[in-house]
């Protein structure tokens, strides 16, 4: 009598949903250079509505870097479920031995990682065009980054989710989106700009933290949320 193999752990199903829409990134990489691209567009056009006051320029650098990050995601998050749903895969997705709260943490984890390595190539640029320049430690950078980057991604995976098999989700997911993201991005923007222009009264670990609380808030809330949006 054979004895079927047990289904892989939940953490296991998750990297497994990483790996794959990394993989899938990966060979078609013009799309990520595509998206990179878009976000130093952006940039070059709020440079040249600003003008050239380098003073205002350099006073909202941190908000043209996560506006910038906030617009490509948008196009990223489109298509998160896209090469699923073009290829008739999202339903053996959902069909498979795979937990629906794996498949959203696996794709909402990818995303950040690709939002992340986006943050990372624009912002040589937002020092360049804006005269900036970073009077904290790098770490707090990368710390916030990486919280802004989660924030965004979670939310954007569920309603990325929730609009897949709609003609006009590129639309509807913008719409959908931004609102919920006020609260992370103003945190996100405002440590920032604390790490650009000098934190003399010490605030910016507060920001950080409102950000990370946040950041937990639509994880988990997403999380619980994903398994009825993907069934609707």
């Amino acid at each position: 009598m054979s004895v079927r193999p047990a289904p892989p752990s939940v953490f296991h199903q998750v990297l497994l949903v990483v790996q794959k829409d990394l993989l899938i990134e990966w060979r078609a990489r013009s799309r990520a250079f595509a998206l990179a691209c878009f976000a130093v567009t952006v940039l070059l056009l709020f440079s040249f509505a600003v003008g050239p006051d380098i003073v205002v320029m350099r006073s909202h650098a941190s908000a043209y870097l996560w506006l910038a990050v906030l617009l490509s995601s948008t196009l990223l998050l489109s298509q998160s479920f896209q090469v699923e749903v073009e290829a008739g895969a999202l339903e053996g997705l959902i069909l498979a031995p795979i937990e629906p709260e794996a498949l959203f943490y696996g794709k909402a984890l990818s995303n950040t990682l690709q939002l992340v390595g986006l943050s990372v190539v624009i912002t040589p640029f937002v020092l360049a065009l804006f005269d900036g320049s970073f009077s904290e430690p790098l770490y707090w950078h990368a710390l916030v980054v990486v919280l802004g980057c989660a924030g965004v991604s979670a939310p954007g995976t569920l309603y990325a989710g929730l609009t897949a098999r709609l003609n006009a989700r590129q639309l509807l997911l913008p719409l959908l989106l931004f609102p919920l993201l006020v609260p992370a991005l103003l945190a996100a923007v405002k440590a920032t700009d604390l790490m650009m222009e000098g934190d003399l009264m010490g605030q910016l670990s507060s920001w950080v933290g409102l950000l990370a609380c946040f950041d937990l808030m639509y994880w988990s809330l997403c999380g619980v949320l994903f398994p009825r949006v993907i069934d609707a």
